[in-house]
């Protein structure tokens, strides 16, 4: 198997749940202009980053490649949890992180067209980003007052979330208020195979 990836981008999540179930597989790091390539699209046409490649099987879309994965592996539980219902209430926040969340950080990393050049417009764009952003965290950190991870061991979800929250850092976007957000953090942060892969993707020494 090889995995597509940019460092620090989303595609953590699915390199992290390659390292948890063993398989062998070739992480490939990647450029934006790599991913907007001829010889790329025709792999993924959207010219984005998950992309799991196994033998004649080309997956994009980080719940396909993770469900394809966790289906290789049913016994490592990526999805952390051992009931059916479980599994679903994991996979509600794993969307949730994946749709809703990942899309709101969209206006940080880059305005839409019509805001360039007009200072007064692009910060209100972010200013709104930023406090939808907030809002959603304060769900998750609702969450975590009861609960240690999203499933019933650490799970995608949980990388996931792992993920946006080193966004938050990087654009620094604090979310210091929500007391339940770096503690879990630090946690997922501890974890074996999230440390191998940041060290992997060069964010870590």
């Amino acid at each position: 198997m090889k995995l597509y990836y940019l460092p620090g981008a989303c595609s953590i999540v699915p390199h992290t749940a390659l390292e948890w179930i063993g398989e062998d597989y070739e992480a490939v790091a990647v450029t934006r202009e790599e991913i907007k390539s001829a010889e790329y699209l025709k792999l993924n046409p959207l010219g984005q980053v998950p992309l799991l490649v196994d033998g004649d099987l080309a997956l994009s879309q980080n719940i396909a490649i993770l469900t394809y994965l966790n289906d290789l592996s049913p016994e490592t539980k990526i999805f952390g949890s051992k009931t059916a219902q479980d599994k679903a209430k994991q996979m509600r926040w794993l969307a949730f992180f994946n749709a809703d969340l990942h899309k709101a950080f969209a206006p940080l990393f880059r305005l839409p067209a019509y805001a360039e050049g007009n200072e007064e417009l692009s910060k209100q764009i972010r200013k709104a980003a930023a406090e939808n952003i907030l809002r959603m965290l304060s769900i998750a950190n609702d969450h975590l007052e009861s609960h240690i991870f999203f499933g019933e061991q650490i799970s995608v979800a949980d990388v996931y979330l792992y993920v946006e929250l080193r966004w938050c850092k990087a654009l620094g976007l604090d979310y210091s208020q929500f007391k339940n957000l770096e503690p879990f953090y630090q946690r997922v942060a501890a974890d074996v195979g999230v440390k191998t892969v940041l060290v992997k993707q060069g964010l870590s020494a």
